[in-house]
């Protein structure tokens, strides 16, 4: 089976043509917006991140419409420093690490889709945390680095992909146990950022699960015949990326290498040829 060039959709072609969309260094500038809210709750007695920040529905439509930003910042621990440092360090750490794997752009969008996504949830449910945002990055670094080894407590060696399984575990019987006491708000909160996580990663769960279209053309082509098919059917490009289909007329300076890891005859722009799912042919 191959998998097909498509397959990464709208998401890859817009962060393809508009490299300078997103925030750089995105997490930071969250970890230290929680960081300082931590520390004017020690002064407030914590009314910023009980009253003042969180999104709730009532005081939104009463025109307090910085809550649509501010619950970002709300940090995750508000009574421990260590926890919070910790926590902290760990979002930062997972979040370069996911902007460094997709991009400025791709992550930039797929945090700002889980907040909007988080948005809609709190007007439908009157209330919305971000905390589930901030998990679902992490859910996606276990999806692509699944084999990775973390130490838990700093002691206990374990790989991310079961780590992750255990955190999906206890969201799963917290909600349970919300639904059954009647709360649901809180047992539908992880909703929106599930969804997030599965439309950023679809590609990745198609091809998994065997869902991706099979190509009817596994013979390797050479260039010089790939070319001359293009010329035949009006497309003067000589390159066009496999992912995002970006093509050597639409950026002249933008570098196009050919994968040898693919089976066949597979172009990427320099945004993808470290970070595209290799093609490959059943035998």
């Amino acid at each position: 089976m191959i998998y097909p060039n498509n397959s990464y959709g709208l998401i890859d072609r817009f962060c393809a043509k508009h490299p300078r969309f997103g925030i750089p260094n995105l997490m930071l500038y969250l970890v230290v917006g929680q960081a300082a809210v931590f520390l004017l709750d020690l002064f407030f007695g914590g009314l910023l991140s009980i009253y003042w920040l969180p999104l709730y529905r009532a005081p939104l439509f009463q025109g307090q419409l910085w809550r649509l930003v501010t619950f970002l910042f709300i940090p995750s621990n508000r009574t421990n420093p260590f926890f919070l440092l910790l926590s902290c360090y760990f979002y930062y750490w997972i979040g370069s690490m996911l902007e460094r794997e997709w991009g400025t752009a791709k992550f930039s969008l797929f945090y700002l889709s889980g907040v909007v996504l988080s948005i809609l949830s709190g007007l439908l449910l009157g209330y919305s945390s971000i905390y589930y945002v901030n998990l679902s990055i992490f859910l996606v670094i276990a999806t692509l680095y699944g084999e990775m080894q973390v130490l838990l407590f700093f002691v206990v060696p374990i790989k991310m992909k079961w780590l992750a399984l255990i955190d999906v575990g206890l969201i799963l019987v917290d909600v349970i146990n919300f639904a059954r006491d009647g709360l649901w708000v809180y047992a539908l909160l992880p909703v929106a950022s599930f969804v997030n996580y599965f439309i950023f990663t679809w590609p990745f769960w198609s091809a998994k699960l065997g869902l991706a279209r099979r190509r009817h053309s596994p013979k390797v082509v050479q260039f010089k015949k790939a070319q001359r098919q293009q010329e035949q059917a009006g497309q003067h490009y000589r390159h066009k990326c496999a992912v995002c289909g970006l093509t050597d007329l639409d950026d002249p300076d933008m570098e196009f290498r050919y994968c040898s890891r693919c089976d066949g005859y597979h172009c990427y722009c320099a945004e993808h040829i470290n970070r595209h799912v290799h093609i490959h042919q059943d035998e």
